[in-house]
């Protein structure tokens, strides 16, 4: 027997044909055994789960160019038994990869939590008789019953009762509850807000619009920017640490082979020994450790603006974000029913028809219509002068609630609210009446406004009057337009994303002043779409718009795909399980605060408090730890060249050894440990998306760096020319290689720090922003520590303190020098850079393409 729920559109065909399709009655249901045997062939009515092991988990923190360098060299620590060294640089990796997975272990939590929005029971017609059964075991063809505060099961047709109003604002992002009628169709994790109506399930488990949106939730996730810069920077210093170090150990090699009778064993390991230490010294071991503890400390200053961020890697990525989607109901708006100001037809007192329409109204229903009339009387205490005797709740036969009341003077009166058209047809009013009330509905809804319309009869029901029309919209957040400016002005452009109707879509990004170019998910995306590859022309359109509207998840997902493969860095805020994949797709994916777990759980930004006013924070604070990283990672490629290429031609062209195996572990040590602390350094805050441009990264580092070859080669040369000058040894106290030796070691420690204070700004680096307290204090302790240990001898040959001073002197010389060379490698690579976009721009003018087309 074929597939029904594949052969046949069940949501849209006839009903009769639905259920003749799968096989039953809705009067008696499926028979037991026919629903155990759809239960083995569909599965169960449950999301499916793929279950990664915690090893295989923790094993992928592991691979990769620089763990696998620093794995090596751990390991050959450990077989030349150089625990020190083994405990520092597997703690290193250790420490990342509890980070990694802490991450990893709350962003993969969307599942779950969507999981915890399906019904976990169901009342289900089997067997001729309704009986209670767990949702799990539900299958398509089961007549199941719907009732008020019930959660959808699975996919329905529903197929008797009155009505149903059901709330499916959370999956389609509609503003207000939809009533439900026989035919029409309920999705499963809806919420019956009123009624009861039995369904036909037509779909379960993933086969649902809810298990649609969890694959896309499961499929989503986009790789972070971070990630990859690390993984480009490593593959460089990697790249020129190998190839410098197999240079040096083919020359010592040839050298001990040549000028030894005896090499062997003990001469090879005393040169790997000192070649894996130089990687380990070079590599930089840390560089995962200050990215996740700069962006760990960037969380925590987020939590204090009521932000939570639940994958770190999303707050660096915050930094060059140029496009922010935001999701409208609950989002930008208050998701709140509001009435405008009444439109009075026969009433005299605009308040009077409020007071009509709440009387026409029970506020124990919690229907958020009637919350908004009754919230909208001026004086609620005039509803305790009437004694509502009948009420007549909504129906969509009749499309409107009817009530009757007596007041204190015992005068009737009977008091109707409904659809307009409904209530027209009602009171028959005259024709100008009607006109009116036709061309102000028509108005309104041109303007994305929902109208109620209001009669009141004075005798018994014979005779009604129209008392006027109650415009309804959900009204913009008090913060959103405010917010909006800001991020616009960090250039950031905003596009609405919305389940709602596209005159609401319309009229809110009117108000909000986001323009009114709202595509319609209909018009901009094919039926037949693949939300991973979407055509250029409609990616496109997507780029042009300023938002969209009558959206369903895999939309949403696909606008935030088609931004990010056209080269955009893109935010997603929203609050509903409909917005659950493209906030888990976005590249920094924001829950707003009253989300669903759903959203929570795939967003990277969680927002506690209510409005959009901390994305414009977030912004400032993912500059500012984007400015700390480049700093970081400019210094370390610098210092990494600076040391290898110190060792490395000085061995080959001098034949001299600069740094002992202990100096390089020592100098490790001191150079990174403390240079943590740049997780907590004063930056400066970028007034546009920054991103990582790696050729300007490695280009203004490698220049840089070479600078601070010359540096050290420098000092190197001068202190063998101070050893050939006898008058210069006794003054300076410089008398053999080892002292050399630890004016080497002295010079890279201090230049490295004083190097950082050159990358940490962009400008000169005695302008603010000065230095944190916390930064200064780990620099002068670590400085003031590596002076004690060359001026009393602390694990390193002891140098005189009139020898420290003169060091110090150079290398104050050095940098103002390294911040001129910074400077002037900027201005240049911008120049150019500026030079490039303006011909490009040239070449693209409609006149210089009109001469190319004559030519």
């Amino acid at each position: 027997m074929p597939d029904p729920t594949q052969q046949l559109n069940l949501e849209k065909c006839p009903l009769d044909e639905a259920l003749a399709s799968l096989g039953v009655d809705a009067q008696k249901g499926l028979a037991s055994g026919e629903a155990d045997q759809r239960l083995k062939r569909f599965g169960p009515n449950a999301l499916p789960e793929k279950h990664l092991s915690l090893a295989k988990r923790i094993l992928k923190y592991f691979i990769g160019p620089i763990a696998f360098m620093i794995e090596a060299a751990a390991l050959v620590s450990a077989f030349l038994e150089r625990w020190d060294d083994f405990v520092i640089i597997f703690g290193l990796l250790v420490f990342n990869a509890c980070l990694e997975l802490w991450q990893d272990l709350k962003a993969s939590n969307a599942l779950a939590a969507l999981k915890n929005s399906l019904a976990s029971k169901a009342t289900v017609l089997r067997d001729g008789g309704f009986e209670s059964v767990d949702a799990a075991k539900l299958v398509p063809g089961d007549i199941v019953k719907i009732r008020l505060g019930g959660i959808v099961p699975a996919d329905l047709r529903l197929v008797s009762g009155d009505y149903a109003s059901i709330d499916q604002a959370a999956l389609t992002g509609e503003s207000l509850p939809v009533t439900k009628k026989t035919g029409d169709s309920a999705y499963s994790g809806s919420i019956v807000k009123q009624g009861e109506m039995n369904g036909l399930v037509i779909a379960t488990g993933a086969n649902t619009f809810f298990g649609r949106t969890a694959k896309l939730v499961a499929g989503a996730g986009s790789v972070s920017h971070a990630q990859k810069a690390m993984f480009q920077i490593g593959n460089f210093l990697i790249a020129v640490a190998v190839v410098l170090a197999l240079v040096m150990v083919a020359v010592q090699v040839h050298r001990d082979i040549v000028t030894t009778d005896n090499w062997g064993l003990a001469d090879a390991l005393d040169i790997l020994q000192f070649v894996l230490i130089l990687l380990v010294a070079s590599i930089p071991v840390a560089m995962p450790a200050v990215f996740s503890i700069t962006m760990a400390l960037g969380a925590l200053a987020l939590s204090k603006e009521k932000a939570i961020v639940s994958r770190l890697a999303s707050i660096e990525e915050m930094a060059g974000v140029d496009i922010l989607c935001s999701d409208k109901t609950g989002t930008l708006t208050k998701n709140q029913l509001t009435l405008g100001d009444p439109i009075p037809l026969t009433a005299s007192d605009p308040q009077d028809i409020v007071l009509a329409a709440a009387l026409a109204s029970r506020s124990e229903d919690s229907d958020v219509i009637d919350s908004a009339v009754i919230a909208a009387l001026s004086n609620k205490s005039v509803l305790d002068g009437y004694t509502v005797s009948e009420f007549v709740p909504f129906d969509p036969v009749s499309k409107r609630t009817q009530a009757t009341a007596k007041d204190n003077d015992g005068n009737s009166v009977i008091v109707t609210k409904g659809a307009p058209q409904a209530i027209v047809d009602l009171a028959a009013p005259p024709e100008e009446i009607a006109k009116r009330v036709e061309q102000n509905v028509a108005d309104l809804g041109s303007r994305g406004y929902r109208a109620l319309g209001v009669a009141r009869s004075k005798d018994g029901g014979t005779t009604w009057s129209v008392l006027g029309l109650l415009p309804m919209f959900d009204p913009p957040r008090d913060d959103s337009q405010e917010t909006i400016e800001k991020v616009r002005a960090k250039g950031v452009a905003v596009k609405m994303v919305t389940g709602d109707d596209t005159a609401i879509a319309r009229e809110t990004a009117r108000q909000l002043g986001l323009g009114t170019n709202i595509v319609p998910a209909a018009d901009a995306f094919p039926k037949d779409m693949d939300p991973d590859h979407m055509p250029d022309p409609i990616a496109a359109t997507i780029e042009k718009a300023d938002g969209f509207a009558r959206v369903f998840p895999e939309h949403k997902y696909a606008i935030v795909k088609a931004l990010q493969r056209r080269g955009h860095l893109v935010a997603m805020t929203g609050d509903g399980v409909n917005d659950a994949p493209a906030l888990k797709q976005a590249d920094c994916g924001t829950a707003v605060s009253g989300a669903t777990d759903a959203a929570r759980s795939a967003a990277a930004l969680i927002l506690t408090a209510p409005g959009l006013s901390v994305i414009d924070n977030a912004i400032d604070e993912a500059r500012r730890i984007f400015g700390r990283i480049t700093s970081y990672t400019i210094y370390r490629v610098a210092l990494t060249m600076d040391i290898m290429f110190l060792v490395v031609l000085s061995t080959v062209f001098l034949n001299f050894q600069p740094l002992t195996a202990i100096m390089i572990v020592i100098m490790s040590l001191l150079d990174d440990l403390p240079i943590m602390t740049i997780a907590y350094d004063n930056t400066a805050v970028s007034k546009r998306p920054i991103r990582w441009r790696m050729p300007r990264l490695l280009g203004v580092s490698a220049v840089l760096g070479l600078a601070s070859i010359a540096q050290s080669f420098g000092l190197l040369l001068m202190g063998m020319a101070v050893m050939k000058s006898s008058a210069a040894q006794h003054y300076f106290g410089l008398f053999d290689e080892s002292h050399l030796q630890t004016v080497m070691f002295l010079q890279l420690i201090a230049g490295g720090h004083l190097l950082l204070l050159v990358t940490r700004t962009q400008g000169w680096f005695f302008r603010p922003p000065y230095p944190a307290m916390p930064l200064l204090v780990a620099m002068v302790a670590t400085q003031a520590l590596a002076v004690l240990m060359c001026g009393f001898g602390w694990f390193v040959p002891a140098i005189s303190w009139t020898l420290i001073g003169w060091i110090w002197v150079y290398l104050l010389i050095w940098l103002v020098v390294l911040g001129i060379v910074r400077i002037a490698t900027e201005r240049l690579i911008d120049n150019r850079l500026a030079r490039r976009t303006r011909s490009a721009e040239i070449v693209n003018t409609p006149l210089h393409s009109g001469l190319g087309g004559m030519g």
